[in-house]
């Protein structure tokens, strides 16, 4: 293990930990810190099905993939800590706020006698219709589902014993109850209501116990680096197998008898997953789902800001100057026009477009469909690979391509993770282009809350060399060590040359530092862990260099090290948008070097994905940029300082005048300032 690196899982989960104390700020709006504890519980299952796996198995990692030396004891312990802390703020002060509020979140108490007859009735006709229960004893081939929540309930039958298990089914009936009683508002979850009838579930047997527990498998899809066949048909396939993997996790009720407990070890093979002590209820992601809507106990409305093209033509705007857009402050409908005029304009000839995670309802995917129909040339690169989204991105591929959209699948072995657009028109007998590139999704969804910026520009040089990324696309082939085909001179693209020049950036900014010149970095990242580039800013550091960092999941450097990492400074931000974007500033002796793009600094991103970054030319555009920077690596009211452990040090901060930098942020683009 590097000492001069944090561990990779231990940062993550610092990380997580910084989501779960925003449920622990009494600054924080109550049914806000409801969505924090499940932004944490819903990040925690996909690290048990993700990262953990992955701990279990170093042993057998090899390649420059090969992951920091797991600490599953530091791993769990941080976990458990985080769970106590999870269910202290739920009881101790959550669940007494939203009392004060007329609501009564009913957690771990008896169904309430006034709603006694209302929850037996629906019971009787809603949940009973998808409850299944298997006996313990002649369970046979039961599978416990992944991350499904169940009910293992001690009987008693004569003078033998058993367990029965009962599903929880959440996803079909959603997970709460609500009604209201002389004015209190009153919350149950159907487990409880379920728990109240069990004499309907098991009947004419003594019920000993009833204790929750569920079980997290393995995400990982059996996928080879070269693939015979439809590529499609093939992760359809694995995908129906995924929530059948190895168990990492059983989840149960602490309260649950060792006997118990052994017994659906033994039952359902769990000897080799990690076993953890957890509440009465399981699955709190859910919260993001609870039924209380008040404006007054959740975040005040920041309605998206309109860029005003209503009455112009998108491609006019953009052949006059370049344009910027910071989402979800600015409206992200000016995206959507850019995609919906290429369909409509007699003169587009061509669409191309990266798509890595589509909305469900896509309203892209719908432009793509109607610019095939209307006779233009689609071409989309799916990636089928990206995990989690791999069914719906193979439905959208399914429609585009009945549509007449060429469809393009995943390169064996590598990700495409770039998020780029190009349009090509044929005016007065030339080709015109336009592109479209971003830092996040084309997906309006996530674009509600994922914090990213996307430049709409007519660069010749920059779309010259996006239309030969789009060709190499084309190949479906991984570049050879000395590739000829594409030698970028604006892109910074992974594969080609985006590590090589990150590298002579940074190595610039030293020379600068050691002739006395001023010298500067300021980067913007979702995570930090690739080596090369670690011991580079390190380097820039002892020559000198200023560097500041924001970085809000994973980060491997350690900022403030003695001899090491003087100069360098770490801060993360969590707030109510998630922050995504991927800002890069050099200080280039004055006139500073500003790129956007797709690219974390990590071993996948740098090493097995086809990434895209750009640079942003405009004068006025690259202000804005280093004018947002300043201000969030100003921000005291949202933003924690990273030590060199990794630990959040040195906020949030409640106070009145703490720096909150998505707010300064969202006033200055409504008030046109940036």
């Amino acid at each position: 293990m590097n000492p001069n690196l944090i561990n990779r899982d231990i940062s993550w989960l610092a990380f997580n930990g910084r989501v779960l104390q925003e449920a622990t700020r009494s600054g924080v709006p109550l049914l806000e810190r409801l969505k924090f504890l499940s932004i944490y519980s819903s990040n925690l299952d996909e690290f048990y099905r993700v990262r953990i796996p992955a701990l279990l198995a170093l042993s057998r990692i090899d390649g420059p993939e090969k992951a920091d030396e797991g600490i599953p004891g530091e791993v769990n312990r941080i976990i458990a800590g985080q769970q106590q802390t999870f269910g202290r703020v739920l009881r101790e002060a959550i669940l007494p706020a939203l009392e004060a509020q007329g609501i009564c979140f009913v957690y771990r108490q008896p169904v309430p006698e006034p709603l006694k007859a209302a929850t037996r009735e629906y019971f009787l006709s809603r949940l009973a219709a998808f409850l299944q229960l298997v006996r313990l004893s002649a369970a046979g081939d039961f599978f416990p589902e992944n991350n499904k929540i169940y009910l293992a309930i001690g009987i008693t039958e004569g003078d033998k014993e058993d367990v029965v298990i009962l599903n929880i089914p959440s996803p079909e009936c959603g997970r709460f109850y609500t009604a209201t009683v002389d004015g209190i508002q009153y919350v149950l979850t159907i487990d409880d209501i379920i728990k109240d009838n069990l004499a309907f579930v098991v009947p004419g047997v003594q019920i000993r116990s009833c204790y929750s527990f569920k079980i997290t498998r393995d995400a990982e899809l059996d996928l080879a680096d070269e693939f015979k066949g439809d590529i499609a048909e093939k992760i359809e396939q694995q995908i129906t197998i995924r929530d059948l993997g190895l168990a990492t996790r059983l989840l149960y009720d602490a309260e649950m008898p060792a006997a118990e407990l052994q017994q659906l070890v033994q039952t359902f093979h769990l000897e080799h997953a990690t076993l953890v002590e957890g509440g009465a209820y399981h699955n709190l992601r859910d919260l993001a789902d609870f039924p209380v809507k008040r404006d007054s106990l959740s975040y005040d409305r920041w309605p998206s800001v309109p860029c005003g093209l209503s009455a112009q033509r998108i491609f006019e705007r953009i052949e006059k100057q370049d344009m910027l857009l910071h989402v979800p402050y600015h409206s992200y409908d000016t995206v959507l026009q850019f995609f919906n005029e290429a369909a409509l304009d007699p003169a587009v000839t061509d669409i191309s477009i990266t798509l890595y995670r589509m909305a469900g309802d896509s309203l892209i995917g719908n432009a793509l469909i109607s610019a095939a129909r209307n006779g233009k040339n689609v071409t989309v690169f799916v990636e089928l690979k990206a995990r989690f989204d791999e069914a719906n991105n193979i439905r959208w591929s399914k429609r585009m391509k009945a549509a007449g959209v060429k469809i393009i699948y995943s390169i064996p072995g590598l990700k495409v993770h770039a998020k780029v657009a190009l349009v090509r028109k044929r005016v007065a007998g030339r080709n015109v282009y336009y592109g479209l590139l971003a830092t996040g999704n084309f997906n309006e969804s996530t674009a509600r809350f994922y914090t990213d910026h996307i430049l709409m520009t007519a660069h010749k040089g920059m779309l010259r060399e996006l239309e030969l990324l789009f060709i190499f696309l084309a190949k479906r082939r991984k570049p050879e060590t000395a590739d000829r085909f594409f030698a970028p001179e604006h892109l910074l693209v992974a594969q080609f040359n985006l590590q090589n020049v990150f590298l002579r950036l940074i190595a610039d900014e030293i020379a600068a530092a050691q002739q006395g010149k001023p010298a500067g970095i300021a980067i913007k990242l979702n995570n930090l862990e690739e080596e090369v580039m670690i011991n580079k800013l390190y380097e820039a550091a002892q020559a000198g260099v200023k560097v500041a960092l924001l970085v809000r999941g994973i980060c491997r450097l350690k900022p403030g090290m003695p001899g090491l990492s003087e100069g360098i400074t770490v801060k993360r931000i969590v707030d109510r948008y998630l922050e995504h974007g991927r800002i890069f500033i050099f200080h280039n002796n004055g006139d500073p070097r500003v790129y956007l793009g797709s690219a974390d600094w990590m071993n996948r991103n740098i090493y097995r994905r086809i990434e895209v970054c750009f640079p942003v030319y405009a004068p006025e555009l690259k202000q804005a940029l280093q004018e947002m920077m300043r201000i969030q690596l100003e921000d005291t009211g949202s933003a924690v300082t990273l030590d060199a452990s990794g630990n959040n040090t040195g906020g949030p901060s409640d106070a009145p005048d703490a720096l909150h930098a998505q707010r300064e942020l969202y006033q200055l683009i409504k008030q046109n300032r940036l």
